[in-house]
């Protein structure tokens, strides 16, 4: 292998796009080996970018992978910040223990770093993976199993004047992106779809419909402007009792609470159903407050988007902080040791800055800690009582954990 990899016998470089079928089949195997459908495949195909494509071969096989995809995402006061969205990522089985994934990350975040990109993001399918190599969990999400025959849905005043029409997905994706780009400034952890990602919402595969119906959508109008929608599937049942159908949701999007609650109010009262089920909503969502018993929703905690400071600096200084904050932490990052040390950090509503110092330090984390905090859903208080933080001043973290908080959760509205 290249020098940088430490396994011998096996090369690390960047993909070729006439090896991408090879390449992503290995990344198939490591997950299973099911077969994807050729909706998907071509899907996948056309979003990677093969120049922040890497494999690992041994002589013409493939085997290990890793890639990112260019994105921008919202951070605490709405800019878009380039991040570099880790994805497909795989070591074959036989290749286990070898210092292959090590030295995909290691090339990986290297390549990152000369981009520019102070961010890197990822999902992860195993999160005690990513830990070592920075990431934190910053982001979660609610998934839901909603009793509507028993749960009622209280909405607002002015829900009945949003009219709703179903549409076919693909006719209306264009007024669907425009809802979802009027949404990204104004929630950390989203992403600013580049072209190409807005038929992420259409992907409909038959194989994971699970009997279901084939992606229907209902748009949302109000004073004669779209400002919302939602997209979802039926799945019909029957028991002894009668119908016991199940709506699941896909995706759902409103520019006002009382478009949000009229799509909900929608979902609920699909006829011959009696559950809905919820996947990946923002854990400080609307609907959890209006319906009448949310046991019988039966709400899941789980994590969702995992964050790394590749340049702690830009980092924090493209970001804004809710109060006024000035504090120096001591960073520790044994992988990307160009982080480490002591940064002085000033910020407040306005803008910030994040600069080397060599005063004494007031926190003292780990990239990691950084990382999931980074978006505001995680609070540093919290890091602290865990032990993940060290207070080395009196009331630095208090003031810290304040300023870097955010008014609305993070939120990762779909994985890549």
């Amino acid at each position: 292998m290249s020098d940088d990899s430490g396994t011998r016998g096996t090369e690390l470089r960047t993909l070729r796009r006439s090896e991408w079928d090879t390449w992503y089949a290995t990344l198939v195997r490591a997950f299973g080996g099911v077969p994807e459908s050729a909706e998907e495949l071509e899907l996948y195909r056309s979003l990677t970018e093969p120049d922040r494509s890497l494999g690992v071969w041994e002589g013409g096989e493939c085997v290990g992978t890793a890639g990112s995809f260019s994105f921008l995402t919202t951070v605490p006061g709405g800019a878009r910040v380039p991040a570099a969205g880790v994805t497909m990522v795989g070591v074959a089985a036989t290749h286990r223990r070898r210092g292959v994934l090590t030295s995909l990350m290691r090339r990986q975040l290297d390549e990152v770093r000369a981009l520019g990109e102070p961010l890197a993001v990822l999902t992860a399918s195993e999160p005690a993976i990513y830990g070592r190599f920075g990431y934190g969990a910053a982001t979660f999400q609610v998934n839901a199993e909603i009793d509507t025959a028993r749960v009622r849905l209280s909405v607002p005043d002015g829900t009945d004047d949003v009219r709703l029409r179903y549409a076919a997905p693909g006719e209306v994706l264009d007024e669907c992106e425009a809802v979802y780009a009027r949404l990204v400034p104004g929630r950390p952890g989203m992403l600013a779809r580049r072209p190409g990602w807005e038929r992420l919402g259409l992907l409909d595969p038959e194989s994971e419909r699970d009997g279901a119906s084939p992606l229907q959508c209902v748009l949302a109008r109000r004073d004669g402007e779209v400002t919302g929608y939602a997209r979802f599937r039926v799945r019909p049942a029957w028991g002894n009792e009668g119908p016991d159908g199940t709506v699941v949701l896909k995706d759902l999007a409103g520019l006002d609470p009382v478009t949000e609650a009229a799509l909900w109010r929608f979902l609920f009262d699909v006829d011959l159903t009696s559950t809905l089920a919820v996947r990946g909503r923002p854990v400080d969502e609307a609907w959890q407050y209006q319906v009448s018993d949310l046991r019988r929703c039966r709400p899941v905690l789980r994590d969702a988007l995992y964050v790394r400071p590749v340049d702690v600096g830009a980092a924090l200084s493209a970001r804004t902080y809710q109060a006024p904050v000035d504090v120096v932490l001591e960073v520790e990052d044994a992988f990307c040791p160009w982080n480490a040390g002591r940064w002085r950090l000033s910020g407040d509503p306005k803008g910030a800055s994040c600069e080397r110092t060599s005063d004494a330090a007031d926190l003292a984390l780990s990239v990691r800690e950084l990382g999931a905090a980074y978006l505001g859903g995680v609070s540093l208080t919290s890091l602290g009582a865990a032990g993940r933080v060290r207070q080395l001043r009196p009331g630095a973290l208090a003031e810290a954990s304040v300023a870097f908080g955010s008014d609305v959760a993070p939120w990762l509205p779909h994985g890549f």
